[in-house]
């Protein structure tokens, strides 16, 4: 978060026309951006959403290109929970508190899991971290032996949460879904370890944020939140 804030710093002493950011921390980075915008410089948050308090307390008008995380993790919450019945306890591995997107993700999965009628036992932070996730999974499985499935708000998280039933012997029995699409979830997604996830296709988010940026240099328009897709990743979608 500091080193992102002393590369705007530069940035605004470069005098650059716009700067697109993917900030660390969704509320500590807008008085910054803030800072940018006052010198005319225009700004585009992808990937984490800025804290829509923190804009309007500092009357901040920043315009998001990325993904509804939440429209997201419904999609593959409303996956897994096809392969469920009504009543099973489930457990929802979260990403950082503190960041939007890592927020979005589990009120996607809360919304499926609650439109389906399972029951969310338990919802834990394991930071976005594997190690982290695979202590928090170990945890959850031990707590709430009959658990039916792990929700993990990204991949990294999911690769933990399977390591942990691996050693529990327990991963033909639990149903893990994730978040992101990396590659080093495919095999596992291939062979149904894990269920399915969301591809926000990331590498393109910068893509995406610099056309908008472009766009908004030429047009000199109003800014306003452009929407990126998200698509449901499956082993069947997998080539």
């Amino acid at each position: 978060m500091g080193r992102q804030t002393e590369l705007v710093d530069q940035m605004i002493a470069q005098r650059v026309d716009a700067i697109v950011i993917a900030p660390a921390d969704s509320k500590a980075l807008v008085a910054v951006c803030k800072k940018a915008q006052d010198a005319g410089i225009i700004v585009v948050n992808i990937d984490n959403k800025f804290d829509d308090a923190i804009l309007a307390d500092k009357g901040v008008k920043v315009p998001f290109v990325g993904p509804d995380n939440r429209k997201g993790a419904r999609i593959v919450g409303e996956f897994l929970a096809k392969q469920l019945s009504a009543g099973d306890p489930v457990a929802i591995v979260e990403g950082v508190p503190t960041a939007f997107n890592a927020q979005q993700r589990k009120l996607g999965f809360e919304d499926a899991m609650n439109a389906a009628g399972m029951k969310t036992v338990t919802s834990q932070s394991a930071g976005w971290e594997m190690a982290k996730a695979n202590q928090v999974v170990a945890a959850m499985i031990t707590e709430h032996p009959d658990l039916k499935a792990i929700l993990c708000a990204k991949d990294s998280m999911a690769l933990g949460a399977v390591a942990a039933l691996r050693a529990a012997n327990k991963v033909d029995t639990v149903y893990v879904a994730g978040f992101d699409n990396i590659s080093a979830a495919h095999d596992l997604v291939k062979e149904g370890k894990i269920l399915a996830t969301a591809d926000q296709h990331a590498d393109q988010l910068a893509v995406f944020g610099i056309e908008y940026a472009l766009d908004m240099l030429a047009k000199k328009g109003t800014p306003a939140d452009h929407e990126t897709p998200v698509d449901l990743i499956t082993k069947d979608s997998i080539k």
